[in-house]
């Protein structure tokens, strides 16, 4: 877990807040779980992490993870969701989904098995 959130500190520090896509508005409604899809290099990981930089408001409980990164090669994305809640985690945010198996069926385990969790993900497929 720490490896992530040190992970998502990086990209962090490298966002910047100077425009937004029109898209973005969404991001702010409250749902359980919600998936923008979209060609590579519209600017989905980077509306991600401007949410989370600059308009969630409790930093500490929010989750930035790439489905292409190490982590999931030994973890799954519902372990990853259940430890998340336990560390008090309420927002998760899964990039690149469409990279991860069987990330569909996960995410409806994910969606019902933590309704305190919001769950927000891009595809590019």
């Amino acid at each position: 877990m720490e490896e992530l959130i040190a992970f998502q500190n990086n990209l962090l520090l490298q966002t910047n807040n100077r425009w937004r896509r029109y898209l973005y508005p969404a991001l702010l409604e409250n749902r359980g779980l919600f998936g923008l899809k979209g060609l590579r290099g519209v600017g989905k990981t980077t509306m991600f992490l401007q949410y989370l930089a600059y308009d969630y408001t409790d930093k500490e409980k929010g989750l930035y993870v790439t489905a292409d990164h190490p982590y999931f090669y030994s973890n799954t994305l519902l372990e990853l969701a259940s430890e998340w809640t336990r560390y008090g985690g309420q927002l998760l945010l899964i990039d690149e989904v469409h990279k991860y198996p069987n990330w569909s069926r996960e995410l409806k385990l994910i969606y019902d098995g933590h309704p305190e969790l919001t769950v927000l993900f891009t595809s590019s497929s």
